[in-house]
C-alpha cells in the first residue's frame, strides 16, 4: 500500500498542502493557496482528485475554493460579497490601484459572512457557515443553495452564539447513507438530518448513564449535553458510533447522536477543541486538553499532550514523546487534528503558533512536519 499522504491545512493566511514520501517522515510544502483568503477548512476527494477550500471574512466575503488538478490551479465560487467589494465599487483609484474591481452580487450577499467547514455526502458537497448556515452544491461546488430545513428549524431563536460566533462549524457524514448528516453548531448543539436536509432533529440529550460532569451545568435538570459543541466525529465500521469535544466535555453517543454520554472521566480538563478516530478501530479516539476556557486555553501545565483511548473514553493516556513538554502555549482549534489512511494510521495536529505535528504509530511518537506557517485553522488528510 502506498503510504503517501497529503495533509490539507486551512490557516488565516490561504491553504497548504504537505505532501508526504511513503515513509511519512519526508515532505514537501505547497502554498500559501488561495489568493491568502482566511480559510478555515480544506477537505479532498481521494476519488475524483476534487480540492475545497472553505473561508472568508467581513473583508472578503464567503466562498469556496476549488481545485481539479491537485491544489495546481483554484477557482473561487462567492456566496457573498466583503467589505472590499464595497470599498472598491466606491473608490475607483484603489480599484485602479489594486487592478481589480468589485465582484459582482453574489448568491447569498448580506446573508453569511464566512464559510467555517466542508462535508461530502454522497455526490453533494456541503459548507457550513456563519450565523448558523447551510449550503449544498451537486456540481462540485461551483453553485450552491441554502439548505432552508436546517435555516428555518424552529428552535434557531434559542440558538446563542459561541466565543467566534454562530457558527456551523462541523459536518459529518454517514459513507454508507447519503441522506444522513451531522451538524455541530456553536452554541446551538447537533442537528442530525436522516433526508438529505429536509428536515432536522436537535440531538443534545444526555443518556441516563453516569458520567463525570466536573460540575458544569449541561442543560435544564442536566439532562442535555452543553449547546457549544466543539467538534464531532463519526466512527468508522462503528454503526452510529459517534464521539464528541464540547466545551464542557468529552462525549460519546451509540446512537447517531440521539444520546450522549460523559467519557472525560481520565483526561486533565474537560476544555479542548478536536476530536479524532481512527478509521480503522472505532474505539480508538483522539483529543488535545486545553486548561480551559478562561485559563488561557493551552495545555494543562504549559505541557503539550495528545490524550488517546482504546477503548472509547474509559480510559485515556498521555502522548507527549516529542512534543513540547515545558512552556508550550500554544492552542489547537477545533477542526485542526485529523487521521489519516494508511497502515498504522497517521495522527496529524496544527497550532495556533503554525506547527503540524504528525505521528506515524498512532500517537507515540511525534515529529514536527511544518513550523512558522500563519495560524492553523483546519487539518484535514487525503
Amino acid at each position: 500500500m502506498d503510504g503517501r499522504v497529503t495533509v490539507l491545512v486551512g490557516t488565516s493566511k490561504g491553504a497548504f498542502l504537505l505532501r508526504s514520501d511513503e515513509a511519512r517522515r519526508e515532505w514537501d510544502i505547497d502554498g500559501p493557496l488561495c489568493d491568502g483568503w482566511p480559510i478555515n477548512h480544506v477537505i479532498g476527494d481521494a476519488a475524483t482528485g476534487m480540492l475545497w477550500a472553505a473561508g472568508g471574512s467581513d473583508w472578503h466575503g464567503a466562498g469556496v475554493w476549488r481545485s481539479a488538478d491537485g491544489g495546481a490551479t483554484w477557482t473561487l465560487s462567492l456566496l457573498s460579497n466583503g467589505s472590499m467589494d464595497a470599498m472598491l465599487a466606491a473608490d475607483p483609484g484603489m480599484a485602479e490601484y489594486l487592478g481589480r474591481g468589485p465582484a459582482p452580487d453574489a448568491p447569498f450577499k448580506g446573508k453569511v459572512a464566512a464559510l467555517w467547514s466542508l462535508g461530502l455526502a454522497g455526490g453533494v458537497l456541503y459548507s457550513g457557515g456563519k450565523p448558523g448556515m447551510l449550503f449544498a452544491s451537486r456540481d462540485q461546488g461551483e453553485s450552491w443553495e441554502e439548505v432552508t430545513g436546517l435555516t428555518e428549524h424552529p428552535s434557531r431563536e434559542s440558538w446563542m452564539p459561541g466565543g467566534a460566533g454562530l457558527v456551523a462549524h462541523t459536518i459529518v457524514a454517514d459513507p454508507g447513507d447519503a441522506q444522513k448528516l451531522w451538524v455541530g453548531i456553536s452554541a446551538a448543539g447537533v442537528f442530525a438530518t436522516e433526508d438529505g436536509g429536509a428536515t432536522w432533529e436537535r440531538r443534545n440529550r444526555m443518556s441516563n448513564e453516569a458520567g463525570d460532569a466536573h460540575g458544569h451545568d449541561h442543560g435544564a435538570c442536566g439532562h442535555e449535553v452543553g449547546h457549544c459543541v466543539h467538534n464531532m466525529v463519526r466512527a468508522v465500521g462503528g454503526g452510529d458510533l459517534m464521539y464528541q469535544q464540547n466545551h464542557h466535555g468529552v462525549f460519546r453517543s451509540p446512537d447517531g447522536g440521539r444520546s450522549w454520554q460523559e467519557v472525560t472521566a481520565g483526561l486533565p480538563s474537560s476544555f479542548g477543541f478536536p476530536i479524532a478516530v481512527d478509521p480503522a478501530d472505532a474505539r480508538r479516539i483522539w483529543t488535545f486538553p486545553l486548561n480551559g476556557d478562561t485559563q488561557g486555553r493551552f495545555p494543562p501545565e504549559a505541557s503539550a499532550a495528545v490524550w488517546r483511548s482504546e477503548n472509547g473514553g474509559e480510559s485515556w493516556q498521555a502522548l507527549q514523546d516529542g512534543l513540547p513538554a515545558r512552556n508550550c502555549f500554544f492552542t489547537v482549534l477545533r477542526q485542526a487534528m485529523a487521521v489519516d489512511h494508511a497502515t498504522p494510521s497517521g495522527i496529524y495536529f496544527g497550532t495556533n503558533s503554525g506547527s503540524v505535528f504528525a505521528s506515524a504509530d498512532h500517537g507515540d511518537h511525534w515529529h514536527e512536519i511544518a513550523r512558522h506557517l500563519p495560524t492553523v485553522l483546519s487539518v484535514e488528510t487525503v
